[in-house]
């Protein structure tokens, strides 16, 4: 296995000015679609302080500053976020699975630190045992990347549903299998292969013997206005729907 450094650290927040400094990221990242959110982006909110929450930042060596972020939600004491929106599959809601949202990363930084982001959130749930990621996204651009590493569309036939906690803007919703994605990478020969799974970045550190932030310290206010106070019927989707897309070449550096 060969080692690759990068420009800057991938770690777990642990204190509040690190999870200020995720805060700003999304804030700038989601601020230039949605600038009606900047302000709230700004803030943590709720699902931040949750104990069965993990946000990971990236920041730059050279200046110190936060140049990337994502955050992981497992189902491990409840619904994922986005279950307040949608019904996911019978298969799903018996297994172990985790939502990837706030991903954002800074206009100008390192290329490669959106697709670290992707690793450290395979490696995440490899180590947690998690066999899905459900993510949503917008961009036509984005989702052809997710769909080439191997997400599938949860909802065939009905690619964008409404989502409560992003004021009901429609968002096409993707399942990924982590645990046949190193088989399915391998026999495909995906070009992300070896990034993903043969190379070491010591820089990527999801693991740590420090202490966690305590839950309360980095939450300041209520997600007012995120429309999370009621839910409508859910919607299903079947397992069929949930087929990898064919792995081919991915680039997330652009």
């Amino acid at each position: 296995m060969q080692t690759q450094s990068l420009s800057f650290d991938l770690r777990i927040v642990r204190t509040r000015e690190d999870l200020l400094a995720a805060c700003e990221v999304r804030a700038a990242a989601y601020g230039r679609h949605l600038p009606h959110l900047r302000s709230v982006l700004l803030e943590p909110d709720l699902l931040d302080a949750d104990e069965h929450t993990t946000v990971v930042l990236c920041v730059d060596k050279a200046s110190g500053r936060a140049i990337a972020t994502a955050r992981f939600q497992t189902n491990t004491a409840g619904p994922l976020l986005i279950e307040h929106s949608v019904r996911l599959p019978a298969a799903m809601q018996s297994d172990t699975r985790v939502e990837i949202t706030r991903l954002s990363v800074v206009p100008g930084a390192d290329p490669l630190a959106k697709l670290c982001l992707m690793k450290a959130s395979y490696l995440f749930c490899m180590a947690s045992q998690i066999r899905w990621m459900v993510i949503s996204a917008r961009s036509e651009a984005l989702i052809r990347q997710y769909q080439r590493l191997g997400f599938a569309d949860l909802f065939a036939g009905q690619p964008s549903v409404p989502l409560m906690h992003v004021m009901q803007i429609e968002h096409r919703v993707l399942a990924f299998n982590v645990t046949t994605a190193e088989s399915r990478w391998r026999e495909n020969g995906h070009a992300l292969y070896q990034f993903m799974i043969e190379t070491a970045h010591p820089d990527v550190r999801l693991f740590s013997t420090a202490p966690a932030m305590p839950r309360s310290a980095g939450v300041e206010r209520e997600t007012a206005g995120l429309g999370l106070l009621h839910s409508p019927a859910p919607r299903r989707a079947s397992v069929s729907a949930l087929r990898p897309a064919p792995c081919g070449g991915l680039s997330l550096l652009n």
